[in-house]
């Protein structure tokens, strides 16, 4: 599907540096305020997106609302969300003739690990609208956030449907790395356990305003029911690969003990490690996704069956 070619050159360095101007406003890179610029590459995010009048879109990052307003004329409604008090305002003056997006001034984030209530239940009572509508998640993610929201969302009520994001590329190589790489990390292992992932483009600084000192990409995430629905606790194995990886230079075994400590002592873990064929100076980032669910499994059936001082299903290291 090819979205409407009129961006009506809201989006480029020029309108944005002359409301900014007008606003007597300056980007907040503390915030990630790096707007893409480039409308080839707006348009793409759009369109790799693949909107439809069955989808409610989740924005992070409203901006000025001009990837907003590309979206809305395809969407059954766009849920937008912006922290910042004077871009919200100056994109509700872009965005009011469209009676399809909610806006919100608010964080997407209730804490690090967790979305925003307030956030979540704005999509809920866009997606309840109608029974076949789906959430897709289509934004130029603040980098300071891109790794929360994208981690955080697969946990919610509201699964997407997919993600479409811009995001840093260096981030994007973790989520798309493989076992036994410098990029391969707990987030690999949470999103490939459940998504299938593809970086769409490569991106350099010049694209944005301001530029940022680092490439970005554009990648797309897809959730995978079949995948997911191996993970027998998604809240647990999330927590888990987040502790197995706390300690990253620490041999699996030393992880453990100290993920699960006072729950899980030495002769509990070696029996786990063995009956999963790893040895003692096994490492985290050597196991590809299936051996860590395998293990995330067989330590959970271990702490259930009271093998530990207490029989709290909960990684120590994490919270």
């Amino acid at each position: 599907m090819a979205l409407s070619p009129n961006l009506s050159s809201r989006q480029t360095a020029s309108f944005l540096i002359r409301r900014f101007k007008e606003a007597g406003l300056h980007p907040d890179t503390r915030r990630g305020q790096n707007f893409l610029v480039d409308l080839n590459l707006v348009r793409l995010l759009a369109d790799s997106a693949e909107l439809s009048s069955d989808d409610v879109v989740l924005e992070v990052g409203t901006g000025l609302g001009s990837l907003t307003s590309l979206m809305a004329p395809h969407a059954a409604a766009v849920v937008t969300v912006e922290i910042d008090r004077q871009l919200y305002q100056l994109a509700a003056e872009e965005l009011m003739d469209f009676g399809n997006v909610t806006m919100l001034r608010q964080d997407a984030l209730k804490n690090k690990n967790q979305m925003d209530p307030t956030l979540i239940a704005a999509v809920q009572k866009q997606l309840a609208a109608a029974p076949q509508r789906r959430l897709k998640l289509v934004a130029n993610l603040p980098y300071n956030i891109a790794t929360p929201i994208v981690s955080n969302l697969l946990e919610t009520s509201v699964l997407p449907f997919s993600m479409t994001v811009t995001i840093q590329k260096e981030l994007a190589d973790r989520i798309t790395a493989r076992p036994r790489t410098k990029d391969y990390n707990a987030l690999s292992i949470w999103l490939q356990a459940q998504c299938a992932t593809r970086i769409v483009r490569i991106m350099p600084p010049t694209v944005f305003w301001p530029r940022p000192k680092v490439n970005s990409a554009i990648i797309q995430i897809i959730p995978d029911l079949d995948r997911r629905n191996r993970i027998t606790d998604l809240a647990f194995f999330h927590r888990f690969v987040r502790a197995m990886f706390f300690h990253r230079r620490k041999f699996l075994r030393s992880g453990l003990l100290s993920a699960f400590k006072k729950q899980l002592d030495k002769p509990a873990v070696d029996d786990v490690m063995a009956a999963q064929g790893l040895v003692p100076d096994s490492r985290a980032e050597q196991l590809d996704v299936d051996a860590m669910l395998l293990l995330c499994d067989a330590v959970r059936e271990k702490l259930n069956a009271g093998e530990g001082e207490n029989g709290k299903a909960e990684p120590a290291d994490v919270h």
